[in-house]
């Protein structure tokens, strides 16, 4: 009996041997998973730091371009920043300065012999295309001097300034040789889009200008149906009884009877 006491006190002290011994190895595994963790946060909170700090000139050329911060973007451009850089929706500074209607930056930013005039987002628009739907003349003005180009191929700055009824911007680009058909890239023109957004002073100085109202694009829809299909009624019958008006024309002109040598000659024989 004794003796089991005796087992059963040396089991009672291996017990709690064990106990120990797993409490001991638990605080061990708390202070290496609190070391790990310290370890891993040090890691993490430096590379952001190095990361903000990296990234904090661009951060800062984005916000100050946002806010038409001319002051701000001047500083950063001669500190080396590009400018030509882009957001982190692949959106060039140029081309964020036009949308955001910052115009003193947008225009620094043009002035900058290395500034890409031309640059697109991942939309395909450059500046002169934003200036122009937003009705920044003297933005698109600016752009011209500086050498960008009127044309390019698909979408123009004609379309996007047709789009959004810019008179003043329509009339700057023709004047500047902007081609008055371009075609988009399914054969839509600036007209298309003047009518079915209603712009009936652009519908109006477009065709004064020379474009032509019996174009198609690759759906087979002209001007007057771009302005049926967008309930432009106004503009629909306008276009409709020119384009009657056109077709008379030359039905008259194709009625006429070709003129014969025998009546020129005459003619001139008359005029002696």
């Amino acid at each position: 009996m004794s003796c089991m006491n005796n087992f059963a006190g040396f089991s009672d002290v291996i017990r709690s041997s064990f106990a120990a011994a797993r409490v001991s190895r638990y605080r061990s595994s708390r202070r290496l998973a609190g070391a790990w963790l310290a370890c891993v946060l040090t890691m993490v909170i430096g590379a952001t730091i190095s990361s903000t700090a990296q990234a904090g000139p661009a951060d800062t050329m984005i916000k100050a371009v946002k806010f038409d911060d001319v002051e701000a973007v001047r500083k950063l451009l001669a500190a080396g920043v590009d400018p030509n850089l882009v957001d982190a929706g692949g959106m060039p500074m140029l081309v964020l300065a036009a949308r955001e209607k910052s115009g003193k930056v947008a225009a620094l930013l043009a002035d900058q012999p290395k500034t890409d005039l031309e640059k697109l987002d991942r939309a395909g628009e450059n500046a002169m295309m934003l200036a122009a739907l937003n009705g920044e003349t003297g933005l698109v003005k600016h752009l011209i001097e500086k050498g960008a180009e009127v044309n390019k191929s698909g979408w123009t700055p004609l379309h996007y300034a047709a789009t959004t009824g810019q008179d003043e911007v329509v009339k700057l680009l023709i004047d500047h040789f902007a081609y008055i058909d371009a075609a988009s890239p399914n054969g839509t023109t600036p007209l298309m889009m003047a009518a079915r957004g209603g712009h009936i002073t652009t519908v109006k100085l477009l065709l004064d200008d020379g474009a032509d109202l019996t174009l198609k694009n690759q759906l087979g829809l002209t001007a007057i149906d771009f302005a049926k299909q967008y309930n432009q009624k106004d503009i629909a019958d306008g276009l409709a009884a020119r384009l009657e008006k056109i077709q008379a024309q030359q039905r008259q002109k194709d009625s006429r009877p070709p003129a014969t040598a025998g009546s020129n000659a005459g003619s001139a024989g008359s005029a002696k």
